[in-house]
């Protein structure tokens, strides 16, 4: 899979459908320990939604990492800096893949990022290991790689016009595991482990909206690979827009798109 070169502006455009899971992922996490919570958000994107955190600990220090510099940078513009509740939030470079806590955390969070790291599943029990007594470890990834996006996008990089330079660099089928392969992993680790799905269903507006949504996001390893020639690239783009539209029709108050999650709130014993 190629490593996609992120665009904030491309991802901010459907920024409040994106942070929704969020909040609802949040929502189920625990009071945390200690007086002022530590606290890592791996694979923080713009930072938007790492700056909810700090609304639901006011006092906390978080960092929020990343591997885009793309991203960082507009992090650290709009979001960095000293918090109302006398917390702070900063971001630095890190890598899901490889990112060792260098220090304790109260809680490591993590929002639609693992579903591109390989292997993910494999470096829980470092970050576990990296939390304090009562401290938890919190996920959602989009759980929907057999969602008609996401097979179009695959059927069609397959293609005789287009395998050559496609294939292989989209997420593949099993960047996601079944909700019980991580409450197993997760439990073993000696948490106590809270997994489930939920279906959203975004209703978008605007010109080719899940084109555009999808542009932020599961696109970007092709337009990675497409963006040194801008006529290939839209054309990918035309004959993947149109399967899209045939996909997700049109109605009077909008496209839908539905959009299953799966979320993990892993809470260390105390």
């Amino acid at each position: 899979m190629t490593t996609p070169r992120w665009d904030p502006a491309q991802y901010l455009r459907h920024a409040g459908h994106r942070a929704r899971p969020f909040a609802d992922l949040l929502a189920r996490v625990p009071e945390l320990p200690g007086d002022r919570p530590r606290i890592a958000d791996l694979g923080c994107g713009p930072g938007n939604v790492t700056a909810l955190l700090a609304e639901r600990w006011p006092n906390a220090h978080i960092t929020g990492y990343d591997n885009s510099p793309e991203m960082l940078d507009k992090a650290h513009v709009d979001h960095e800096g000293p918090t109302p509740g006398g917390g702070r939030l900063d971001f630095a470079h890190a890598d899901a893949r490889t990112w060792r806590p260098q220090e304790p955390y109260d809680l490591i969070v993590s929002n639609a990022t693992l579903q591109w790291v390989p292997g993910h599943a494999d470096r829980f029990a470092d970050w576990v290991a990296a939390l304090g007594p009562g401290g938890a470890f919190a996920f959602q990834v989009p759980d929907n790689i057999d969602a008609p996006l996401h097979t179009l996008m695959r059927d069609l990089a397959a293609t005789p016009r287009w395998k050559d330079r496609l294939a292989g660099i989209l997420r593949r089928t099993d960047s996601v595991h079944t909700p019980g392969a991580y409450l197993d992993r997760l439990a073993r680790l000696g948490c106590s482990t809270d997994v489930w799905r939920t279906t959203y269903l975004h209703v978008l507006r605007g010109v080719d909206p899940v084109l555009d949504w999808v542009k932020g996001t599961g696109l970007r390893p092709a337009l990675t690979a497409l963006a040194d020639d801008p006529e290939a690239r839209d054309a990918f783009l035309t004959e993947y827009r149109d399967l899209l539209r045939d996909a997700y029709p049109t109605a009077p108050y909008g496209t839908v798109l539905p959009f299953r999650r799966l979320f993990a709130v892993a809470v260390k014993e105390a």
